[in-house]
């Protein structure tokens, strides 16, 4: 069988955001095992899973990617929207758009410290859509 749920996330400023509990809560009910796939519809924002217990996780993600993928770069051409725009692109793709998580005994199947993050590239992305989709 297979569920699917397109939800919508309100705007969250510019980082890391952890929504393990959101997308919990939009899937209430799960099987007792399968797999569920989140696709983030836009490309200036991406998923990730990765630590959910110390902030400073976040912090230094955030760091670290806009060491690596600078705003500004000399080389974008794509700048029409704003100096956040190519390299929200940039990072999205790296990043990635979508994760997959098994389901087991009718709860997710992370790890003890793993949660699912919202990567918000933009400095006001605005609301981001995602697509659940769960097969069993």
């Amino acid at each position: 069988m297979v569920f699917q749920r397109t939800i919508t996330l309100s705007p969250v400023s510019r980082g890391f955001h952890l929504i393990t509990r959101k997308v919990e809560e939009a899937i209430a009910d799960l099987s007792e095992s399968g797999l569920m796939h989140i696709l983030i519809q836009h490309t200036s924002a991406g998923l990730t899973l990765n630590e959910n217990a110390d902030p400073s996780v976040r912090h230094d993600f955030e760091s670290f990617v806009n060491h690596l993928i600078p705003e500004n770069h000399p080389t974008y051409t794509h700048i029409f929207e704003g100096a956040d725009d190519m390299p929200a692109h940039l990072k999205a793709s790296i990043i990635g758009h979508s994760v997959t998580i098994p389901i087991t005994n009718g709860r997710l199947n992370l790890g003890t410290w793993q949660g699912i993050y919202l990567c918000e590239f933009r400095n006001y992305g605005g609301s981001r859509k995602l697509v659940i989709t769960i097969t069993s």
